[in-house]
């Protein structure tokens, strides 16, 4: 018994490092690539950088939000696991 508590626990902090490194990288990925649109589109039309700044940092929150959401999701996996509760 106490060889599936462990093998679930391992298996369990693999995904928990693949969900929040696979969700950091693709969100800072995200928020570089729209941070450099938005240099290229402030370049090109200096008058709308009011408008498409904040658009920009409307999305960088909800960019950062999707990512937080994987966290709280692997945060509630390492500490109240119900695939641990399956076996009792």
């Amino acid at each position: 018994m106490e060889q599936y508590i462990a093998l679930i626990q391992g298996y369990t902090a693999l995904g928990l490092g693949i969900i929040i490194g696979l969700g950091a990288i693709g969100a800072c990925i995200g928020i570089g690539i729209m941070g450099a649109k938005f240099l290229e589109a402030a370049a090109r039309q200096p008058e709308l950088i009011p408008v498409l700044q904040g658009r920009m940092f409307l999305l960088a929150g909800l960019i950062d939000a999707a990512f937080l959401i994987g966290v709280a999701i692997a945060m509630f996996f390492a500490f109240a696991n119900p695939l641990l509760a399956s076996l009792g």
